[in-house]
C-alpha cells in the first residue's frame, strides 16, 4: 500500500483539505484533529464519507436512509436503523477502488483505525482534487467546443454569403442581360469588322508594297546597270580626256590650233599641190606626200568621231541622271504613301488596342474580384479546417473522457453488482436470523406454555 499513486497527508493537512473541499459551514468549523487522530470518531467519518459521496456521485442525504428499489425485504421496518450503514458501505466499496484504495473493509467504518483512516481520506482528497482539475479541463474544452461551433457557424454563414456574392457576380442581372448581350455582340461585331478591315488593308498594303518593291528592285537593277554603264563611260571619258581637251577654252584653243593646223595643212597641201604642180615630175616624193595627207585626214576624222561619241555619251548620262532623279522622287512618294498607310494602320491598331485594353481591364477587374473572393473563401476554408481540427481534437478528448466515464460506470456497475450480492447475502443471513428468532420464540412460547401449564397443575395440586 505504500506505493499508491496519491500523496499521504498528515492530520493537519487532512483537516484543512476537508474544511476547504468536503465539509462546509458549521460542520467544517467544528472539525478538529481529535476527531480523526488518535481515535477516529465513527459518526464524524460517516459524515465525511457521506459528504464526499454527495460531491462525487450527487447522492442526496435522504437516499442513504431509503431502501433500494431493486431489493425485496420481507420485514423492511427491521432495517431502518441499518440502512444508512448498509448504503454507505455499498457506495464506499465501489468508490474507494476508484481512489486507488483496494483494501476497504466494513470494520473501517465500525471500528476505524487512525492510519487506515488517514490513508483513506488522503485517497479521497486526492481524487476530489483530480476530479476538479479534470472538470475544469473538461469545462474549458466544452467552452472551446461551443465557441468553435459558434465560430464555425459564423464562418459557414460568411462562406455561404461569399458564395452567394460570387454567384451574383458571375451571373448577369436580368435587367442588364439584354444590355450586356447587346454590348458583347457590338464588341464582337466591332472586333470582327476591325479585324476584316485590318486584314483587307493589310493585304492591299502588302500587295502594293510587294509590287512597289518589285518595281523598286527592277528600277534599282536598272539603276545599277546605268551606274555601271556610267562608270564604264566615265572610264572611257577619262581615257578620252587624255586625248581631248578638258575645258571649252582649251577645246577652242585646240580647235583653233586644229584649224591652224588644218589651215597649215591646207597651205601645206596647197604648197604640196603647188609643189606637185611644180614638181609633177617628182614621182618619188608624191606617194610620201599622199600618205602624209591621208594620215592627217584620218586623224581629223578620228577626232570628229570621238567628239560626237563623247557628246552622245554625255547626253545619255544626262538622260540617265534625269531618270534616276525621277525614280528617286517616285520612290520618295511611295515611301511617304507607305508611311501614311503605316500611320493609319498604327492608329487602327491603337484604337483596337484601347478597346481590347478596356475589355481586358474589365475582365481583369472581374477576375481580380473573383480571386479576392476565392482567397477569402480559401481563408475561411482554412479557418474552418483549423476549427474542424480543433473540434475533432476536442471530440476525441470528449470521447476519451466519455470512455473514462464509461469505464467508471462499468466499475460502478460491477461494484453495484458486488454490493447487491453482499446485500443478498446479508438478506439471506438476516432471513435465516429471523427464522431462527421465530423458531426460538416459538420454542420459548411452547416452553412457557408448558411451564405455565405445569405451574397451574402444581398450584391446583397445592390448592387441593
Amino acid at each position: 500500500m505504500e506505493t499508491l499513486s496519491f500523496p499521504r497527508y498528515n492530520v493537519a493537512e487532512i483537516v484543512i483539505h476537508i474544511r476547504n473541499k468536503i465539509l462546509t459551514g458549521a460542520d467544517g468549523k467544528n472539525l478538529t484533529k481529535n476527531d480523526l487522530y488518535p481515535n477516529p470518531k465513527p459518526e464524524v467519518l460517516h459524515m465525511i464519507y457521506m459528504r464526499a459521496l454527495q460531491i462525487v456521485y450527487g447522492i442526496r442525504l435522504e437516499h442513504f436512509y431509503m431502501m433500494p428499489v431493486n431489493s425485496e425485504v420481507m420485514y423492511p421496518h427491521l432495517m431502518e436503523g441499518f440502512l444508512p450503514f448498509s448504503n454507505l458501505v455499498t457506495h464506499l466499496d465501489s468508490f474507494l477502488p476508484i481512489c486507488r484504495v483496494n483494501d476497504f473493509e466494513t470494520a473501517d467504518i465500525l471500528c476505524p483505525k487512525a492510519k487506515r483512516t488517514s490513508r483513506f481520506l488522503s485517497g479521497i482528497i486526492n481524487f476530489i482534487h483530480f476530479r476538479e482539475a479534470c472538470r475544469e479541463t473538461y469545462m474549458e474544452f466544452l467552452w472551446q467546443y461551443k465557441s468553435s461551433a459558434d465560430k464555425m457557424q459564423q464562418l459557414n454563414a460568411a462562406h455561404q454569403e461569399a458564395l452567394m456574392k460570387l454567384e451574383r457576380l458571375d451571373s448577369v442581372p436580368v435587367e442588364e442581360q439584354e444590355e450586356f448581350k447587346q454590348l458583347s455582340d457590338g464588341i464582337q461585331e466591332l472586333q470582327q469588322s476591325l479585324n476584316q478591315d485590318f486584314h483587307q488593308k493589310t493585304i492591299v498594303l502588302q500587295e502594293g508594297n510587294s509590287q512597289k518593291k518589285s518595281n523598286i528592285s527592277e528600277k534599282t537593277k536598272r539603276l545599277n546597270e546605268l551606274k555601271l554603264s556610267v562608270v564604264s563611260l566615265k572610264e572611257i571619258q577619262e581615257s578620252l580626256k587624255t586625248k581631248i581637251v578638258d575645258s571649252p577654252e582649251k577645246l577652242k584653243n585646240y580647235k583653233e590650233k586644229m584649224k591652224d593646223t588644218v589651215q597649215k595643212l591646207k597651205n601645206a597641201r596647197q604648197e604640196v599641190v603647188e609643189k606637185y604642180e611644180i614638181y609633177g615630175d617628182s614621182v618619188d616624193c608624191l606617194p610620201s606626200c599622199q600618205l602624209e595627207v591621208q594620215l592627217y585626214q584620218k586623224k581629223i576624222q578620228d577626232l570628229s568621231d570621238n567628239r560626237e561619241k563623247l557628246a552622245s555619251i554625255l547626253k545619255e548620262s544626262l538622260n540617265l541622271e534625269d531618270q534616276i532623279e525621277s525614280d528617286e522622287s517616285e520612290l520618295k512618294k511611295l515611301k511617304t504613301e507607305e508611311n501614311s498607310f503605316k500611320r493609319l494602320m498604327i492608329v487602327k491598331k491603337e484604337k483596337l488596342a484601347t478597346a481590347q485594353f478596356k475589355i481586358n481591364k474589365k475582365h481583369e477587374d472581374v477576375k481580380q474580384y473573383k480571386r479576392t473572393v476565392i482567397e477569402d473563401c480559401n481563408k475561411v476554408q482554412e479557418k474552418r479546417g483549423a476549427v474542424y481540427e480543433r473540434v475533432t481534437t476536442i471530440n476525441q478528448e470528449i470521447q476519451k473522457i466519455k470512455l473514462g466515464i464509461q469505464q467508471l460506470k462499468d466499475a460502478a456497475e460491477r461494484e453495484k453488482l458486488k454490493s447487491q450480492e453482499i446485500f443478498l447475502n446479508l438478506k439471506t443471513a438476516l432471513e435465516k436470523y429471523h427464522d431462527g428468532i421465530e423458531k426460538a420464540a416459538e420454542d420459548s412460547y411452547a416452553k412457557i406454555d408448558e411451564k405455565t401449564a405445569e405451574l397451574k397443575r402444581k398450584m391446583f395440586k397445592m390448592s387441593t
